[in-house]
C-alpha cells in the first residue's frame, strides 16, 4: 500500500502537468479566450441547423473584426471544428 505522503506527492505532480498542460492551451489560442466565449455565445444563440460550413463562424469574425482569421480556422480545424456545430462539439469542449 502507498504511503500517505507518496500519494499526495503524485496528486502533486499530475496537479502540476494539469496546470502545464492548460498553460500551453492558452499560449496555443489564436485569439483571446475571451473572443471564443464570444464565439460560442454567438453560436450558441444563432446555429439552428448546421449546414457544414463555418458560415456563422465567419459572421462573427467578420462582425467582431478578428484580424487572424485564417489562423484561427486553421487552429480549429486542428482541433476538430470543421463547421459551426463541430465548433461548438469539439472547440467549446476544450475549453471547460
Amino acid at each position: 500500500m502507498r504511503s500517505q505522503e507518496e500519494k499526495l506527492r503524485r496528486k502533486q505532480i499530475l496537479d502540476e502537468l494539469s496546470k502545464a498542460q492548460k498553460d500551453e492551451f492558452e499560449k496555443a489560442l489564436p485569439m483571446s479566450r475571451e473572443s471564443f466565449q464570444l464565439l460560442f455565445d454567438f453560436l450558441d444563440s444563432e446555429l439552428s441547423e448546421c449546414d457544414d460550413t463555418l458560415k456563422l463562424t465567419q459572421k462573427f469574425f467578420e462582425k467582431n473584426k478578428i484580424a487572424n482569421v485564417d489562423l484561427v480556422i486553421q487552429w480549429m480545424e486542428e482541433h476538430g471544428g470543421y463547421c459551426d456545430c463541430e465548433v461548438l462539439a469539439n472547440i467549446e469542449e476544450e475549453f471547460n
